[in-house]
């Protein structure tokens, strides 16, 4: 059995957690609104409403599709970094309190772990060959 490549590895774990997060996220505030004063804070810090919930559960069912095979990992690292940095980015200019689109609310601590997020799918991505190596028969 190969092992799993640093991108497969990316999209499994953060896959899972994402998902984790955004099933959690619902127990806190599972409101669908563009009121950008409904949101209530995942272990009073995280800034979440419906719709940021249904994000972290999209991104992570996608990162859980796309950790069993090579390039589809590689893709989703490298996606979801960039992603993941640009929303970081629009939520820093935005200001911490305010909201991305005006439903999902954002603050700073959402904004460091958003960067995080980007800056290991890209590393990850970065980190894993284009091509995979190929796979050698076990020796008889």
């Amino acid at each position: 059995m190969q092992a799993r490549s640093p991108a497969q590895l990316y999209a499994l774990i953060f896959g899972a957690v994402l998902t984790v997060a955004g099933i959690i996220g619902f127990f806190y505030n599972s409101t669908f609104t563009s009121n950008k004063s409904v949101h209530d804070d995942v272990f009073g810090i995280l800034s979440v409403n419906g719709w940021h919930n249904v994000v972290h559960i999209a991104t992570g069912v996608l990162g859980l599709l796309a950790f069993s095979a090579y390039a589809s990992a590689r893709g989703y690292a490298f996606g979801l970094g960039v992603v993941y940095i640009a929303v970081a980015v629009w939520g820093f200019i935005i200001g911490s309190g305010d909201s991305i689109l005006s439903i999902i609310p954002v603050n700073t601590p959402d904004n460091f772990l958003h960067l995080l997020i980007g800056i290991a799918g890209i590393a990850a991505g970065a980190a894993t060959p284009a091509v995979a190596a190929p796979t050698r028969p076990a020796p008889a």
